[in-house]
């Protein structure tokens, strides 16, 4: 399906080198003031630099001090995501911008990515500098509420059609049902993951189980009927059981998306966790390992963090047009790649990733990190003064 063509590895690796040197910089530079909270994450700690900050404009100033990659979460008491960072490998640092109410919340270091992570308990006190926003950014976040909501719309559909396969034991009508049934979730998880429960109920891959967890009892989702579609190769009472759980679930879903906080930092910031989730999960072939459908979630994450990127674009475009160039280079270059992969480009029909060879992947994965470093400095364009 894939035409031969001169690799982007060597077109990004000059690029990666330059990004990585400025990344460098930036972090030798610092950042002073009340609205910043150094975040020092090891192996073992999580240490910030201030328990209380005042509400609005917040900075973490990441540093991985440990062995292992990390992310870092801003989380309020029940778990719901504020803003979130994965992939940050050791050594590194990384700035992450939010916008924060007062309130109480917990900052998490979770090193190896798993886990219930290393917490402090922190305060945003009353009294902060307002967080003033441009109009157009206001135009933005509605845009992009009605884009969550539809796609958690158009998801109900595609997820009974995939239940009611499974509950008729039709393991072939079952598996064509499976992936297209994903799309709208990949687009827009960041908010799905905002409300902390629906996420691990419907999108849990085994060993993101947590310790005296049982896979048969407490894994439910898509990845659990995926093991018994592909793996497995039958439909089991449980599985029936289970087709049923998942719609319950994506209809709780449905109807939370309205109430999800969204800001335009958390949408720059969700573009660029849509971008690690396909670094740490699609590139690599761990998300669809039995069905091996990664290609779709691919593009569906991808599709979903340009949106985001498109509706800040106008105001970010202002503040750093250098980096809306790059962005808009990077989006183009990664979506001509994923083009290769499908049928057409209207199609959703993407070859099976166990066909995808490793100097393919290598590739995707140069495209994929060409574009997460200048999607990373997307909220501080946002809000760029």
């Amino acid at each position: 399906m894939r035409a031969v063509r001169v690799t982007l590895a060597s077109v990004t690796a000059v690029a990666l080198a330059a990004v990585a040197t400025g990344c460098t910089e930036k972090s030798k530079a610092g950042a002073g003031g009340d609205h910043v909270v150094k975040v020092t994450a090891g192996d073992d700690s999580c240490k910030v630099s201030k328990k209380e900050f005042p509400a609005g404009h917040v900075v973490l100033d990441v540093e991985n001090t440990g062995s292992k990659v990390t992310e870092v979460y801003v989380l309020y008491p029940d778990d719901r995501i504020v803003t979130e960072r994965e992939n940050i490998g050791p050594g590194t640092s990384q700035k992450v911008n939010a916008e924060v109410k007062a309130g109480s919340y917990q900052i998490a270091c979770k090193p190896g990515m798993v886990g219930e992570g290393i917490r402090q308990k922190v305060k945003a006190t009353g009294g902060g500098k307002e967080v003033a926003r441009d109009p157009k950014l206001d135009a933005a976040v509605a845009a992009y509420r009605t884009y969550a909501q539809e796609q958690a719309d158009e998801t109900l559909p595609l997820a009974k059609k995939f239940a009611d396969a499974v509950k008729a034991g039709d393991l072939e009508a079952a598996k064509k049902a499976y992936a297209p049934s994903r799309i709208g979730w990949e687009r827009t998880e960041p908010v799905a993951e905002s409300f902390g429960d629906i996420d691990p109920k419907v999108d849990l891959r085994e060993d993101g189980l947590t310790g005296g967890q049982d896979p048969e009892k407490d894994w439910t989702g898509w990845h659990r009927l995926e093991r018994s579609l592909w793996k497995d190769e039958k439909i089991t009472g449980r599985d029936k059981e289970l087709a049923d759980l998942l719609v319950k679930d994506l209809e709780k879903w449905q109807d939370k998306v309205n109430e999800a906080e969204i800001t335009p930092t958390s949408m720059a910031n969700g573009a660029k966790e849509l971008l690690d989730e396909v670094a740490t999960g699609k590139v690599t072939g761990e998300e669809e390992r039995y069905s091996h459908t990664d290609l779709v979630d691919f593009k569906a994450n991808v599709e979903g963090a340009e949106k985001s990127y498109a509706l800040l674009k106008q105001v970010a475009a202002k503040n750093d047009p250098q980096l809306t160039a790059q962005l808009d280079r990077r989006f183009t270059a990664l979506n001509e790649l994923l083009d290769e992969y499908r049928e057409d480009e209207k199609s959703y029909d993407f070859e099976s990733y166990d066909k995808v060879g490793k100097d393919e992947r290598k590739e995707l994965s140069d495209a994929v990190n060409a574009l997460a470093e200048p999607l990373s400095q997307l909220a501080a364009a946002v809000v760029a003064k």
